[in-house]
């Protein structure tokens, strides 16, 4: 199977290449910029690695099977050729992005330094899952009302602020990973939406510095499933935001920057 190369953007200490690498992980049917609103709230020294995975954002998908199995291998031989094959790294995954950065660790779990899980998938499957009720605290019609039926459609149902200020946010950083999405890759990803094994059940328990924030009207992924890590992260900071959606960073940018300014300060403390 032909490795499709991967279309990226490295923010930091990029020209120098040092800094500690910190690999950023989107979730399904965006891409990368979908987590560069947070790019400001990192300290040096780091080096942003923001990736569209295969099928999403400008890189190509997958040859054949393209499900999260091979999603995960091709991240893996991806951050080997970025960083190093023995570079320590550390890693935030959103969403679909949070279930592929625990697979990585169960890989790499010796290179891991950190890891942050922004409204992670815990179980692909849909049924299984404990998700909270998607509650709008504040309707805006006014908004609402005037926007393209295409585009206010996720944009009310991944969030719950629908303030100008978050549909501006939505806009600038998730609308266009939106309109790239491959829709045949997408469907193929649909057919083999699992992981081979539970990563925690490979690695045991993880002691890096450890993040996971989820947001409490959260109706994708919700935020009772990611306590249940807990146990398996000894050095964690477990955080529900409340009047939060799957969109979490979206709906609340500066409670989500303040909690990665401090996890990174904690693995920049740590190396």
């Amino acid at each position: 199977m032909t490795r499709p190369k991967a279309n990226m953007v490295i923010r930091g200490n990029e020209t120098q290449g040092d800094g500690i690498p910190v690999v950023f992980v989107h979730g399904l049917g965006v891409d990368h910029r979908s987590l560069m609103l947070l790019d400001d709230v990192f300290p040096e020294p780091t080096r942003r690695i923001y990736l569209d995975l295969p099928g999403f954002g400008k890189t190509p998908a997958l040859d054949g099977a393209g499900g999260l199995p091979e999603m995960a291998d091709w991240l893996q031989s991806i951050i080997d050729d970025i960083v190093g094959p023995r570079t320590a790294f550390a890693m935030v995954g959103n969403s679909m992005g949070g279930a592929l950065a625990r697979e990585i660790l169960a890989r790499e779990s010796e290179r891991v330094l950190g890891l942050a899980l922004i409204a992670p998938v815990v179980d692909p499957r849909h049924a299984h899952r404990r998700v909270g009720e998607h509650v709008i605290a504040d309707p805006n019609p006014k908004l609402t009302h005037a926007l393209p039926q295409e585009q206010v459609f996720d944009f009310i149902t991944m969030g719950v602020n629908q303030s100008f200020e978050a549909w501006r946010r939505y806009q600038r950083f998730i609308l266009p990973g939106v309109r790239l999405c491959d829709r045949e890759a997408c469907r193929r990803l649909g057919e083999r939406y699992f992981l081979n094994d539970v990563p925690e059940q490979v690695f045991g328990t993880f002691g890096g510095p450890t993040l996971i924030v989820t947001g409490h009207e959260d109706q994708i992924v919700g935020y009772e499933d990611q306590r249940a890590l807990l146990p398996h992260y000894p050095n964690t900071r477990f955080v529900v935001l409340d009047n939060a959606g799957h969109n979490l960073h979206i709906d609340r940018p500066k409670e989500t920057g303040r909690l990665l300014t401090d996890w990174a300060g904690k693995v920049v403390k740590a190396v």
